[in-house]
């Protein structure tokens, strides 16, 4: 039990009728957790937080319902869709309720270029409805078949297809969310455009999100390729020269260093010792041109159509920050951290960090487009020793120029390169929060004006 009383839980679990609840404290427990233990300095705070309980909403009359009961009782609320977050987005800090979203699945319409869907809907799922009729999401992350629409707009930036069309911050990557308030007389917000980013990777801090309209891409048939170099910055260097090719369409642009590629399980065949390696998603009208473009600057060892059946794991779950999971399968000692590198000298701070952690820090970049700039971010694995070397490694790379959002905080600040709340965000907050209980503890520039 954490900081509640029995019968303020008893209280709001009268109220919300017949909407389903779980209070086996062993679900609730497990159900509460996402990956932060990526972290070993989150492993350490965050370990043990759980809610008190959770609930199922069924759609979004049952979320207002737990909205206006958790404002009467004031009772913490931590929405969470597929919970495959990182660094404790969606891990309650106070206890109260976990709301998870997941009910809300329906895929409501989809027209050329646009769908919308209930935040719970898994990404998956939207994709594969959606290639049915010729489109597919302009990105997803690597959990793509865990993950939620809802908890990658809440949590996320970005991922597989950020090379084309850059990130959810980006104008025109999120159309619209729909939000219920936490008050005692919930409201329903639609917020359009640019108004959407107000829950843009805010942790479900700025109010619940029941329903999104997210922009569609033409589907194509991708090509999944596994090109082997003898050198890391050959490959970052065709790399980079594959992501200005503009007129060859590709959804994931790799390179990654030896020795992590010979953590890559069902793709380790394709991965021959001793070599770096570019991973890459190509759409198959420009595969030719790609094979073009590369030359015999490396060795193309797999190329096979994107396969995301059940029995398969398709090539993106080896990329992004799965790249660091394939290594923890095997070595718990490792952790991570997430790079920015600046558009006009990439290949230039991708050797300086090479030659200044040469063992230490196993690079992996991935290449996208940040403010209409092609450049590359990285999530290079950490050989981890102690927090105060991460923070070292972390000050050395900013002192460098390449910009740290760092992965071992929960707090929206924190974990943001600017270190500090978007300003809509925290205003906004103060609109459908005021009394701060959604996801207590995860803006910290936020401070309620009412008891």
């Amino acid at each position: 039990m954490n900081d509640l009383a029995f019968d303020a839980l008893d209280r709001l679990v009268a109220d919300l009728g017949d909407i389903p609840v779980v209070t086996e404290q062993k679900v609730v427990r497990r159900r509460s957790r996402d990956f932060f233990w990526y972290s070993p300095i989150l492993n350490a705070q965050l370990d043990g937080k759980s809610a008190d309980l959770i609930v199922l909403p069924r759609d979004e009359k049952d979320v207002i319902q737990v909205a206006g009961a958790c404002a009467h009782h004031r009772v913490p609320i931590t929405a969470r869709g597929g919970g495959t977050g990182n660094y404790g987005q969606a891990v309650p800090l106070r206890g109260g309720v976990l709301l998870d979203v997941s009910g809300l699945e329906s895929i409501e319409w989809i027209k050329p270029g646009a769908v919308r869907v209930g935040a719970g809907a898994k990404m998956h799922t939207i994709d594969a409805v959606a290639q049915a009729q010729g489109w597919e999401l302009r990105m997803h992350p690597s959990t793509k078949r865990m993950a939620t629409i809802g908890g990658f707009v809440a949590g996320g930036s970005g991922g597989i297809g950020s090379i084309t069309y850059g990130g959810l911050r980006d104008p025109g990557n999120i159309l619209a969310a729909r939000v219920v308030t936490v008050e005692e007389q919930p409201r329903v917000i639609e917020l359009r455009g640019d108004a959407a980013q107000k829950v843009n990777r805010a942790y479900g801090t700025t109010g619940i999100i029941t329903a999104l309209e997210m922009p569609l891409a033409p589907a194509w048939k991708w090509i999944d390729v596994i090109v082997a170099f003898d050198d890391f910055l050959e490959a970052a260097a065709f790399g980079y020269e594959a992501a200005m090719a503009d007129g060859i369409v590709k959804k994931v642009l790799s390179p990654i260093t030896w020795p992590l590629p010979s953590y890559f399980g069902a793709l380790k065949p394709y991965c021959p010792d001793g070599k770096s390696v570019l991973m890459a998603m190509i759409a198959e009208p420009s595969f030719e041109s790609f094979k073009s473009l590369l030359g015999r600057r490396g060795i193309i060892t797999l190329e096979t159509p994107t396969d995301e059946s059940p029995s398969r794991v398709p090539l993106y779950e080896y990329c992004w920050n799965h790249t660091t999971l394939q290594v923890l399968k095997s070595d718990r000692s490792v952790t991570y951290l997430q790079c920015l590198y600046p558009h006009d000298r990439v290949l230039e701070k991708v050797a300086e960090m090479r030659e200044l952690f040469p063992d230490e820090v196993l690079l992996h970049l991935e290449f996208i487009r940040f403010g209409g700039r092609v450049t590359c971010s990285s999530l290079p694995v950490i050989r981890y020793t102690d927090a105060d070397r991460l923070n070292e490694i972390i000050r050395l790379h900013e002192d460098r120029g390449v910009f740290i959002a760092n992965p071992h905080v929960f707090t929206v600040e924190d974990g943001s390169r600017y270190k500090r709340a978007d300003a809509d965000q925290l205003g906004f907050k103060h609109e459908v929060d005021p009394h701060g209980l959604l996801n207590p503890g995860k803006m910290r520039s936020f401070v309620s004006d009412r008891p």
